[in-house]
């Protein structure tokens, strides 16, 4: 038996796998393209819009009892215990049972001075006559001043219990033009 073919019917042969090999791809392409096609849909959106929940931007007002109620539950559920003889008795400065009118007026008074006397330190350190050094005590508490040509040190001293706390606060240096 004769494995090859005349040259003609080789020609022919090659002709009709070529035709067939070549329309193929092409049917598959079609058949793709009108898959793709069926699924298609129109794109569907709409505006986003934004508003604010809490009334303080703008947003419902009616909501706002809501937000304050969540708060108070949060400050008093997260806020830190505190000791009672190193703020006076009194728990961020809202009045308990135990509170009198005298010990009010002893803890209101206290921040008054120590206000008065923050003020007359501050004055002497950057007033118009400032010092370089300076010291002010009162109490058992002693304050002491430097200023240096690059920061201002303050060192303040407890001498009931030897605690002392340094603050260093950097010079404003300006330069005039």
């Amino acid at each position: 038996m004769n494995h090859f073919l005349s040259r003609k019917a080789n020609e022919r042969l090659f002709a009709e796998w070529e035709i067939t090999v070549n329309y193929r791809p092409s049917r598959i392409m079609a058949a793709g393209l009108v898959a793709c096609m069926s699924c298609m849909s129109p794109a569907m959106a709409q505006d986003l819009s934004f508003q604010f929940l809490n009334p303080s931007f703008g947003g419902n007002p009616g909501y706002s009892g809501h937000l304050l109620s969540t708060a108070n539950a949060q400050r008093t559920a997260t806020a830190p215990e505190r000791n009672d003889d190193v703020f006076g008795g009194n728990a961020g400065g809202v009045d308990d049972a135990r509170d009198t009118r005298a010990d009010l007026f002893v803890r209101q008074l206290e921040g008054r001075l120590l206000s008065a006397l923050s003020a007359e330190v501050t004055a002497a350190i950057f007033g118009d006559t400032p010092q370089d050094q300076g010291t002010v005590e009162f109490g058992d508490t002693t304050i002491t001043f430097d200023r240096s040509a690059d920061a201002i040190t303050l060192n303040i001293i407890d001498a009931l219990d030897g605690t002392s706390t340094t603050i260093t606060v950097p010079q404003l240096v300006t330069t005039g033009g």
